[in-house]
C-alpha cells in the first residue's frame, strides 16, 4: 500500500529474462501486485518472473499493445503503474509519480523522459524519431506533450475502461495518452523522470515501428480507428 492505495505494476515482456529480474527485484516494497505479461517469450522470462513473486499473464498474440490489453484489465490495485521489462524506466521514481498523481488530483500521469538526463540512455535516431512523433501529436491533436512515446504511465485503475484503446502494436503508447487527454472527464499531465540504458537485446524495429506510429496518429485523427 502507498498512501492507503493498492499499487499494481504491469510489465509487458518478450524475451526479457535478464531485464525482468532486475526490474522486479528493484521495485519498492510498497508495490502490492506485479503483473508480467509474457508475449510469447522463448526464454525463461515467465519462470524468472514467477520465482520473484509476479503473477504471469500469457498473451499469444504478438505485439506491445496486445500484451498491454491482456495485462491492464487484470490489475486489482487502485493505481496502475506500467514500465518495460528492460530496466529503462525508473522504479526509484514510482513514488514521486504517484505523489504527483494524487497531490494534483489527476487521473493519468505519463512519465516524460525528455529532456534526457542521461544522454547515453537513448541513441540519436530514437531521439529524433520520438521528437517527430511528439510533434505530430501536437499538430494533429493540438495538445503539446513532451514525450508521446513514453511507456511508463501512472493512472487510477478505474479509468482504464474509459480509454478504449485498440492498437495491438507500438501505437498503443501514444493512443492511451491521447485517449486520456481527449476525455473531458479525465485530468492528464506529465512528470519528468530519469531514463536508463536498457538491459538485454533491443526488440524495436525503429523505422517500421516509427512509420506505423505516425500512420496510426493520422488514422486516429481522421476517425478511422
Amino acid at each position: 500500500m502507498y498512501k492507503e492505495k493498492k499499487i499494481s505494476v504491469v510489465i509487458p515482456c518478450y524475451n526479457e529474462e535478464e531485464g525482468i529480474a532486475l526490474v522486479v527485484k528493484s521495485l519498492p516494497d510498497f508495490i502490492d501486485e506485479i503483473v508480467v505479461v509474457d508475449n510469447n517469450s522463448t526464454d525463461r522470462t515467465s519462470e524468472v518472473a514467477k520465482a520473484l513473486g509476479a503473477r504471469v499473464v500469457f498473451e499469444r498474440k504478438k505485439g506491445y499493445g496486445a500484451a498491454y490489453k491482456a495485462g491492464l484489465p487484470e490489475v486489482t490495485g487502485d493505481i496502475t503503474v506500467t514500465m518495460d521489462g528492460d530496466g529503462t524506466y525508473p522504479v526509484e521514481q514510482i513514488d514521486e509519480c504517484i505523489d504527483y498523481l494524487l497531490n494534483n488530483g489527476l487521473d493519468f500521469v505519463s512519465a516524460s523522459r525528455f529532456p534526457l538526463k542521461d544522454k547515453d540512455a537513448m541513441n540519436v535516431s530514437n531521439i529524433i524519431g520520438n521528437a517527430i512523433l511528439t510533434f505530430a501529436t501536437l499538430v494533429l491533436f493540438m495538445r503539446g506533450i513532451k514525450d508521446s512515446q513514453s511507456g511508463m504511465w501512472i493512472y487510477m485503475s478505474k479509468i482504464y475502461p474509459m480509454l478504449g484503446v485498440k492498437s495491438d502494436g507500438m501505437p498503443l503508447s501514444e493512443e492511451i495518452k491521447i485517449a486520456a487527454i481527449r476525455n473531458p472527464n479525465l485530468k492528464f499531465d506529465e512528470y519528468h523522470v530519469n531514463y536508463h540504458p536498457r538491459v538485454g537485446e533491443v526488440k524495436l524495429n525503429k523505422w517500421r515501428d516509427g512509420f506505423e506510429n505516425l500512420l496510426y496518429l493520422v488514422r486516429l485523427r481522421l476517425g478511422l480507428i
